[in-house]
């Protein structure tokens, strides 16, 4: 139920995009991205910090993206969304030494520090990925190709949240057996 619920406003977005347009499948995301957090609020009695992140992002963006009627601005947001990461990420740990994926997911997660330094310089490097591959398209394509590679493009970040899932398992501590 959780994983429908994850991508319930990335298949209206893409739904609507090809019945309309990108600004009809932007307001279609911003919408679905509310109710989408309303099921999570009422399902969990929370939002995690990342949820609040997501929301205000696709809320904030989407409403330059709705004001600003300009493919060219939708078709590079991502770009500057993937290096302003990658760099918030490298910052933060390099110069204020603070590993803010700790900070947003520790509470979630018990790992060790040098494992969430790892996590922290894998998402450094997909993010400037993500950046420069998203740039390349956005540059040499047309909007509906692009629209196409964010379509098949999230195998990208399937695999690298996979990747981390089996990365991050050998450090989980089982659950001890109920007496």
């Amino acid at each position: 139920m959780k994983i429908l619920i994850d991508f319930f406003p990335i298949l209206l977005f893409f739904g609507a995009y090809k019945a309309y347009d990108i600004y009809v499948g932007t307001g279609v995301l911003m919408a679905a991205t509310v109710i989408q957090m309303g099921l999570i609020y009422t399902m969990d009695r929370k939002l995690t910090v990342m949820h609040k992140i997501t929301l205000a992002l696709v809320l904030v963006f989407g409403t330059l993206t709705l004001v600003l009627h300009d493919e060219r601005f939708i078709k590079w947001k991502p770009t500057v969304l993937y290096a302003a990461m990658a760099l918030g990420l490298a910052l933060a740990v390099w110069v204020w030494k603070k590993n803010f994926l700790k900070l947003m997911l520790g509470s979630q997660l018990e790992l060790p520090d040098q494992v969430w330094m790892r996590l922290n310089q894998v998402w450094v490097v997909y993010c400037v990925f993500m950046s420069l591959i998203n740039a390349y398209v956005a540059a040499y394509y047309s909007t509906e190709a692009w629209v196409n590679f964010k379509l098949w493009g999230y195998a990208f970040p399937l695999v690298f949240i996979v990747g981390q899932g089996f990365y991050v398992s050998r450090y989980l501590k089982a659950d001890e057996p109920k007496t």
